[in-house]
């Protein structure tokens, strides 16, 4: 039996952890828009931009996946947290939007080295449970957005929006944690090496129709995630809440999604990737009418049944990519990576755009209304999927 065919539990949590420090400040933009918006005096359409413009190395992933197919991708794992640390710790210091802009670029191309090869890692890693193995990799993300507005708001009540920066160690300590915990991973031997653009050209072709089945899934579900994750506090702040509501309710979103993507990926081991897509993909808009409908403590119940259902198409969908069997994994999951940022950077534009235009409240309600037009993709891919 090879060494990689059982599930590796403390290479998993290892990365995972690696995934919960990245995505803890990274996650640092959204709880703070209303007090950039004062600061700066932008509007929700240059808000939604600075979003996008994090988003923008993502059209690099597909190349990253090529380098990453020939690297030791461990270390890219270990340095991306340390520059995300720092980029993201000095938003709150920084007295012009072109360097907010500047500094969210950089984050983004640290995200992007990231986000591309620890897919693989984890695969590798998991055996003949990929899903499993992709529900604690996305435990860790989503748990650092759960823990991420609680800590830069706590931060910002007892620094200030310009004592931010006071976060870095804290991040820094935990990189070089890092550091000694995967330094011994040592499974890259096990990726197979990309052997010519031509192999790369043949995978991509074989694989298109179902990655643009996945694009059109995750473009319409897009809007509502955006809506949540990007403009949740702006969106409070407009009906009169608070800066610590906002906040909470932030967390309290992405507590149910870590939940949701726990349990997902391991669910979809059991009962099928589609059918618990399926499943996710109907309910979703349904209960995204509910959340704008409700107030006070149900909208707080609503919330966390909306995050459990939205967040946890993900992991299955990164499930269902890993489980192409090619030797351009790396490659593969760039351009997984590179659907999921760019249709996010696109459905921000539109609902900063839409914000503007008719609120934030009404913005809302479209973007549920939208969400329905993925069941149809859904309803192909099953179809494309039963045929094979």
């Amino acid at each position: 039996m090879n060494k990689h065919s059982k599930f590796q539990l403390k290479n998993v949590l290892a990365i995972s952890f690696a995934h919960l420090v990245h995505d803890t400040y990274s996650s640092f933009l959204a709880p703070i828009v209303p007090l950039l918006k004062t600061k700066l005096g932008i509007n929700n359409f240059l808000v939604s931009l600075l979003f996008v413009i994090k988003q923008i190395p993502s059209l690099l992933n597909p190349f990253i996946g090529i380098i990453a197919d020939n690297l030791k991708i461990r270390y890219l794992v270990i340095i991306a947290p340390a520059v995300t640390t720092i980029c993201m710790s000095l938003l709150g210091i920084s007295p012009l939007y072109i360097v907010i802009a500047i500094l969210l670029f950089v984050t983004g191309l640290s995200s992007a080295m990231f986000h591309v090869p620890t897919p693989v890692l984890i695969k590798k890693i998991s055996g003949d449970r990929v899903g499993k193995g992709m529900s604690f990799y996305m435990l860790g993300g989503e748990a650092a957005r759960t823990i991420s507005p609680l800590i830069i708001v706590a931060a910002i009540d007892a620094w200030g929006l310009d004592g931010a920066f006071k976060l870095i160690p804290f991040g820094l300590l935990a990189s070089a944690i890092l550091y000694f915990k995967l330094r011994n991973i040592n499974i890259s031997e096990d990726i197979k090496k990309t052997k010519s653009l031509k192999g790369i050209k043949e995978t991509f072709r074989k694989h298109l129709p179902f990655f643009l089945l996945i694009s059109g899934i995750m473009f319409f579900r897009g809007f509502m995630k955006t809506s949540i994750s990007s403009f949740l506090p702006t969106y409070l702040d407009e009906k009169g809440g608070s800066l610590w509501l906002g906040g909470i309710s932030l967390s309290v979103f992405e507590f149910a999604g870590a939940v949701g993507a726990y349990l997902s990926g391991t669910l979809s081991d059991k009962i099928g990737r589609i059918k618990m897509l399926t499943i996710i993909i109907i309910v979703s808009p349904v209960l995204m009418f509910l959340f704008i409908a409700s107030s006070g403590s149900l909208m707080f119940v609503t919330l966390l049944v909306l995050g459990f259902f939205i967040i946890s198409s993900t992991p299955v969908l990164l499930a269902m990519v890993m489980d192409i069997d090619s030797e351009h994994q790396a490659f593969i999951s760039g351009v997984f990576m590179f659907i999921s940022f760019t249709s996010s950077s696109l459905t921000n534009l539109i609902v900063g755009a839409l914000g503007d235009v008719v609120g934030l409240v009404n913005t809302y309600t479209i973007s549920s209304a939208l969400a329905f037009f993925a069941i149809p993709f859904i309803l192909i891919l099953r179809k494309r999927i039963d045929k094979t």
